[in-house]
């Protein structure tokens, strides 16, 4: 087997999905003749969490530190050689990673040029070819310092999600969204290939970005078939340690171990049905709803129910906390786990017997088919990737955004229904077995990045020959 080098970027500290997916593959493409060295985007203020040397532990990792960025009065405009803090899509006030739109040319060069540096460390103009996640200023750096090596860019939806606020007219405040706009179009012009993570995505990047279908490939999130599978736990003890000994909720504020609960508030999870949602508190997430829904359910329902939130990455929130959500409705049996990393996220899940997702614009919802691949069939919005993920009636629950109603009556049916949990629970874990093991969808993968260097690599051999056979004057 012919092994070639991967060097795979993301600017964004380990936090969501995409991070999850860089490490995913990295562990399973050198099975594929690929060999991957990983560029991330890294913070140790928060311990372990956003640590990329933590998250990407055993592979090959050259971290970006925001460090001194967020220890400087300006984190996106840091003390010389450090690297900036990294901008969002989302427009979170207040928040050191200020969204992309809002950046004037200067700021866009600190990106670049940090980035470049980092690039050029890890030996990227060495590189078989770059993997770059997301559209950011990753691309320009590439195209500076290694404009020869084959680029495969890979969205993950919520650059999409930044370009159509900004086609429909950018919210105040996004004075430089233009020119975000017209470079992440540039960028993701130069890519061979370009990975999206659902059929959705399709025709809103081929609008947004005016791309060939023809350069567009869908490959889905996936899981580790060898992490996530149904298996017993001892669910009293598992809640027990999560929310009375060694809690990690937090409160607005406060640190991680705010909320503590003694053990007979527990009695809905060790006597009834276990609802989890896994999630960053953002709004997009629509936690209060959700919330809101589980309130309902569980004041019509015959059977005792509680609701595990676990999520909510430390003092990151937006919109009314999901602690005063719970406090404003006077509802009981709602618990704030925490944040946990992804390899404790399995016994979470299997300590459950549903899984529920307000989310209204979720791209794909990877941690939608990790509960599936835990026999947990999950309730979700028909939007998006949970939309094409779930399928209503057979693998789970659909219900329209923001449907509180809706999803009160989803709830109700789950908790209330064993025999039809267990029929989607089963479902669900069949259809994540054969459609999104990572190795796989690691194997698929491998064969883009062959097809595009050999695409690459004719397309430059044809122009040396051109150049070479053209009379000269």
């Amino acid at each position: 087997m012919t092994r070639r080098r991967l060097l795979s970027a993301i600017q964004f500290f380990p936090r969501g999905g995409s991070s999850h997916v860089a490490r995913a593959l990295a562990t399973e493409l050198p099975a594929h003749g690929w060999d991957v060295t990983i560029v991330s985007g890294s913070r140790t203020d928060l311990g372990p969490l956003g640590d990329a040397t933590h998250f990407y532990a055993g592979l090959d990792i050259q971290p970006v530190s925001f460090d001194d960025a967020l220890r400087s009065p300006d984190p996106l405009d840091p003390p010389a050689d450090a690297a900036p803090m990294q901008p969002s899509y989302e427009d979170r006030p207040g928040a050191p990673d200020r969204v992309f739109a809002a950046l004037d040319e200067p700021a866009f060069e600190r990106q670049v040029r940090a980035w470049a540096r980092a690039l050029t460390a890890a030996g990227a103009p060495e590189a078989d070819a770059l993997h770059l996640h997301h559209l950011t200023p990753i691309h320009e750096a590439a195209a500076r310092v290694a404009p020869g090596v084959t680029i495969v860019g890979h969205l993950h939806g919520t650059e999409l999600l930044m370009l159509e606020e900004i086609d429909a007219g950018p919210p105040a405040g996004w004075s430089h969204s233009q020119a975000w706009a017209d470079r992440m179009r540039s960028w993701a012009h130069r890519c061979e290939r370009l990975f999206l993570v659902s059929p959705s995505q399709v025709p809103r990047a081929r609008l947004l970005l005016g791309l060939d279908p023809d350069r567009l490939v869908v490959i889905p999130n996936g899981f580790d078939p060898g992490v996530f599978s149904p298996r017993e736990v001892d669910r009293a003890a598992l809640w027990n340690h999560v929310l009375v000994d060694s809690p990690r909720g937090w409160l607005p504020g406060g640190r991680p171990g705010g909320t503590r609960y003694v053990r007979n508030e527990l009695d809905p999870l060790h006597e009834g049905v276990t609802v989890i949602s896994v999630s960053r508190f953002t709004a997009v997430k629509r936690i209060p709803l959700l919330i809101e829904a589980f309130a309902r359910a569980r004041a019509s329902s015959r059977t005792p129910a509680g609701l595990v939130l676990v999520g909510g990455h430390p003092d990151e929130w937006e919109g009314e906390h999901p602690a005063d959500t719970i406090r404003r409705l006077g509802i009981e049996g709602v618990f704030l786990a925490g944040w946990y990393d992804h390899d404790e996220l399995p016994a979470l899940l299997a300590a459950a017997d549903v899984f529920a997702l307000a989310s209204v614009r979720e791209q794909f919802g990877q941690v939608l088919v990790e509960a599936m691949a835990s026999g947990v069939p999950p309730i979700a919005v028909n939007r998006f990737g949970p939309g094409e993920i779930v399928t209503d009636g057979e693998t789970g629950w659909l219900v329209e955004p923001d449907d509180v109603d809706a999803l009160a009556v989803a709830l109700r049916q789950a908790i209330d229904d064993p025999g039809e949990r267990a029929r989607r629970g089963a479902r669900a874990h069949a259809v994540a077995a054969g459609q999104y093991g990572w190795p796989v969808l690691a194997g698929r993968v491998a064969a883009v990045l062959d097809e595009a260097v050999v695409v690459t690599t004719g397309a430059g051999r044809a122009r040396a020959d051109f150049s070479e056979e053209a009379p000269t004057s």
